[in-house]
């Protein structure tokens, strides 16, 4: 049997978003909110918090998992697998190869000033343009959990503050970077790649930054086989 997988949201979303794609996994799986999202809303986020609550996660799943993280969630996924290496057999870091210090930080602190004006205004806005790029279940997974927009601003001076090529170099497992083509992240994707113990570099062709979500049962079949890998590896 394979090893459990916790997968990691994105910013402002929930652990909801990756029903679909758990739905036809075979291995055991979780999806906790991260603080401020989802069930946690309301919570101040950090690096430290969201790196804890994915631990505890593992913990409950019998100590050992691989985690799969998208956007924030691979960000999260990093800094878990650098902090605890030892609950983290392996890693799927998905849209998330750009440096967080990068020409795009100044673009998401002006986003989160005008999230943090109106949140309300700018979670109905997040739900149209989720359901517009994912229509049908993968976008009503989305925002299944509830939009936290309110805390865009926070998760961004945390996200910015961390260094994650460091934390890929400190983690000695097995990593797995998946960037849809179109993916504005993968602007670091081989300084990344080269950052890591173990790594490989996969593309999801004719797809964007969220839109790697759009055929859950091809996500699942390579997350199957990246939880059997990790599973030889430990046994």
């Amino acid at each position: 049997m394979s090893l459990p997988v916790v997968f990691i949201h994105g910013i402002r979303l929930s652990g909801t978003m990756w029903s679909p794609v758990r739905a036809l996994l075979r291995a055991p799986s979780a999806a906790p909110d991260l603080p401020g999202h989802g069930r946690r809303r309301g919570l101040p986020y950090d690096t430290e918090a969201a790196c804890d609550v994915v631990a505890e996660t593992i913990a409950d799943m019998g100590g050992r998992a691989l985690v799969v993280g998208l956007s924030l969630g691979g960000y999260v996924g990093i800094a878990t697998a650098a902090r605890h290496p030892g609950l983290v057999a392996g890693l799927v870091a998905m849209g998330c190869t750009a440096r967080p210090d990068g020409p795009m930080a100044d673009v998401y602190r002006f986003a989160g000033r005008l999230a943090a004006r109106n949140p309300r205004l700018a979670d109905r806005v997040s739900r149209f343009a989720l359901r517009r790029m994912l229509p049908g279940a993968a976008g009503e997974a989305m925002i299944e959990g509830g939009l936290s927009s309110e805390v865009v601003a926070s998760v961004v001076a945390a996200v910015t503050a961390e260094d994650p090529l460091a934390s890929l170099a400190a983690y000695p497992g097995r990593v797995w970077l998946v960037n849809g083509a179109r993916d504005h992240f993968r602007v670091d994707e081989l300084a990344f790649l080269r950052a890591c113990a173990d790594g490989s570099l996969f593309h999801i062709q004719g797809r964007g930054h969220l839109t790697v979500l759009a055929n859950p049962a091809r996500l699942a079949r390579f997350i199957d086989k990246a939880a059997e890998d990790v599973s030889v590896r430990a046994a």
